[in-house]
């Protein structure tokens, strides 16, 4: 049977398999690109190299700086532990924890916003932060707070985080390149070349199709890459977490309140919302089921819970 250690070190090579596809694809559609805009097969070697570098700079960037860009997004701040009891508590939270947990603490932000959410960022445990919102803060009790907290250490010790920042970069590109693509075919696609009749002709136009076909694609391919982050790395968190913090129903509870709130994390993004410990777009969160799903549903993950314990499984939230 596979040990939490076994699965994070899947997660690792899993990471690197994710950046090797999305540059492989990044590298043919700049191929494709550049035949359509050249018309010859040779024109478009420089654009594949370019779209590998590209994707090669991107890879590299959000590995060193993903993180700092994902916390600026969402108006995170480094908590002050003088600023309250609630800064305080949950300061000495994670620090109970990660000595629970024989890992280094990592930097701890908040969120000015009302909604229930909490996500971590970095690329390894030596280099992570946690960041939860002022309403978790002032909403869940301290077991239930320990709870989403160990759910997050978690991401940070399987290494999930930098699976995650990854995927968020790397869809962002992908986006970036269909745009790109989509704009220039508006905007008249190819020039044809004269050497139109000897045949140049017909192949810039079948890469001229190719491309916008690979453009309009590229938005699903995105997302297909987020949802590469499985549904079984959620059900592992809230494992490892409970192992953590030994009591399942602290975070059985906060699934719950986290279930029940209706309001939306305005500065949630599509390519970050796999990144919460539940989806922040909440229109999305009722068909959390569906193939297309982020996260597994709520009722789902705490049923996982109560079997922990021996607890008789719910049908919905309110029953918690």
């Amino acid at each position: 049977m596979a040990t939490f250690y076994d699965l994070a070190a899947e997660n690792r090579r899993k990471s690197l398999v994710l950046v090797l596809i999305v540059v492989a694809i990044l590298a043919a559609f700049g191929a494709s690109a550049g035949i359509a805009l050249s018309g010859s097969v040779d024109g478009g070697i420089p654009f594949a190299l370019g779209a590998f570098v590209l994707g090669f700079f991107l890879t590299l960037g959000a590995y060193f700086s993903g993180d700092k860009a994902v916390l600026a997004a969402a108006g995170a701040k480094e908590l002050d532990p003088s600023a309250g009891r609630e800064e305080r508590e949950l300061d000495n939270i994670v620090s109970e924890l990660c000595l629970a947990a024989n890992m280094p603490k990592p930097k701890v932000y908040t969120i000015d916003d009302t909604a229930l959410n909490a996500f971590a960022t970095g690329r390894d445990p030596e280099h992570a932060s946690i960041a939860v919102t002022a309403g978790l803060m002032r909403t869940l009790d301290r077991e239930e707070m320990s709870g989403v907290i160990a759910h997050e250490l978690s991401h940070v010790r399987n290494f999930d985080i930098r699976y995650g920042l990854l995927v968020a970069a790397l869809v962002g590109s992908l986006a970036l390149l269909s745009d790109l693509v989509m704009r220039w075919a508006f905007w008249g696609g190819g020039r044809r070349r004269d050497n139109d009749r000897e045949g140049g002709g017909a192949i810039q136009v079948i890469f001229i199709i190719l491309t916008i076909v690979l453009a309009i694609l590229a938005p699903i391919a995105a997302r297909l890459v987020q949802l590469a982050v499985s549904r079984q790395r959620e059900y592992l968190a809230d494992a490892s977490g409970v192992e953590l913090t030994r009591n399942p129903a602290g975070l059985e509870r906060a699934l719950a309140k986290l279930a029940g709130d209706k309001e939306v994390l305005e500065v949630a993004t599509k390519a970050t919302a796999h990144m919460y410990i539940i989806n922040p777009v909440k229109h999305f969160e009722e068909r959390s089921a569906g193939f297309l799903a982020t996260h597994p549903p709520i009722v789902d993950r705490i049923n996982r819970l109560r079997a922990l314990r021996r607890a008789k499984p719910v049908e919905s939230v309110t029953e918690v």
